[in-house]
C-alpha cells in the first residue's frame, strides 16, 4: 500500500498519517512514513524517542549529499548534473526506526512545478519515485496542504490519495482545490476522511458538502491528541476511539485496492 496524506493545515493529516502508521504496523506490515511538511512534525505525533529524531535530518538539507549524487558543483547555478542520480541506500541510511515504523523527513523544497529542475528537487523526485516503485512495505507519505512531492511519473505508483478535511467550510474548499490538483496529475484514487468529528451534524456537513469524493472514514475529535502533543505519546496509544476508526479507514482501503 503506497498512501500519500494531505489537507489544509491544523486539519489533521499528520494525526492520521501517525495513526495509520501504528495500525499498519500492529498488523504486520513494513512502514515507511515520510515528512514530507515543510515544518516536520510526524516524528513527534509518532512518538519517536528524542534521541532518534535528533538524528535525523531533511535530505534537502544535505548539501554534501546533494552535491555528491547529482554531480552539481556548490557555489554555481544552472550547471549541469545528474537528473537520475542514485537514491536507493538513502531510505535505511538515512531514517530512523521506531516500534516497526521507519521515519524518513524529505525537507522544504518545492517539487510541485513540473519546470522547477534544480538539484534539490531532482534528488527529492528520485528518492520519492524510488521508495514508492521500488520498497516493498507501506509507504505513508505526509504532504503539505497539495500534491507537491508528487510528479507525473510517480502518480501510477501511489494507490491512494486520501484529503483529510474538518467540517468547516475553508476546509472543505481546500479539499476541492487538492482534489482538481490530483486530477491534473491523473490520480485516480482520491477519497476524503473527515477530521474533528463530534457529532452526527459534522458527519452531514462533511459528507453534503464533499467536493465530489466519496468519504471512506471519520476521526472523531479527541482531546488526547492534545495530550499526545504535549507528552509526546503516540495518539495511537492514548485514544482506543481513534485506533480503531482508523482501523476502519484502513478495512476500506484495503477493500478498496483489492476492486482496483
Amino acid at each position: 500500500m503506497k498512501l500519500a496524506v494531505t489537507g489544509k493545515g491544523g486539519v489533521g493529516k499528520t494525526t492520521l498519517t501517525s495513526l495509520l502508521a501504528y495500525t499498519y504496523a500492529a498488523r504486520g506490515d513494513t512502514v515507511m512514513a515520510i515528512d514530507a511538511d515543510p515544518s516536520p512534525c510526524l516524528g513527534q505525533a509518532l512518538g519517536f524517542p528524542e534521541e532518534k529524531l535528533k538524528g535525523i535530518m531533511p535530505i534537502a538539507e544535505m548539501e554534501d549529499l546533494i552535491l555528491e549524487r547529482t554531480g552539481a558543483k556548490k557555489g554555481t547555478y544552472g550547471g549541469y548534473f545528474k537528473i537520475n542520480p542514485r537514491t536507493d541506500d538513502i531510505p535505511d541510511k538515512y531514517s530512523a526506526l521506531h516500534r516497526g515504523i521507519r521515519l524518513l523527513e524529505l525537507g522544504a523544497v518545492e517539487l510541485g512545478h513540473e519546470g522547477c529542475i534544480c538539484p534539490e528537487s531532482t534528488l527529492l523526485k528520485s528518492l520519492v519515485s524510488h521508495i514508492l516503485l521500488y520498497r516493498n512495505e507501506v509507504v505513508l507519505l505526509d504532504m503539505y496542504a497539495g500534491v507537491e512531492h508528487l510528479s507525473r511519473a510517480t502518480t501510477d505508483a501511489v494507490d491512494v490519495l486520501l484529503i483529510v478535511a474538518e467540517p468547516t467550510a475553508r476546509s472543505l474548499g481546500t479539499a476541492a482545490q487538492i482534489r482538481d490538483l490530483a486530477g491534473g496529475l491523473k490520480l485516480q484514487r482520491v477519497y476524503l476522511v473527515g477530521s474533528k468529528v463530534e457529532n452526527p451534524t459534522d458527519r452531514e456537513f462533511i459528507a453534503k458538502h464533499s467536493p465530489g469524493l466519496e468519504v471512506i472514514g471519520y476521526l472523531s475529535a479527541e482531546p488526547a491528541v492534545r495530550q499526545a502533543d504535549r507528552t509526546g505519546e503516540p495518539i495511537y496509544d492514548l485514544s482506543p476511539k481513534l485506533a480503531a476508526e482508523t482501523a476502519e479507514i484502513v478495512a476500506s482501503l484495503d477493500r478498496i485496492t483489492e476492486r482496483a
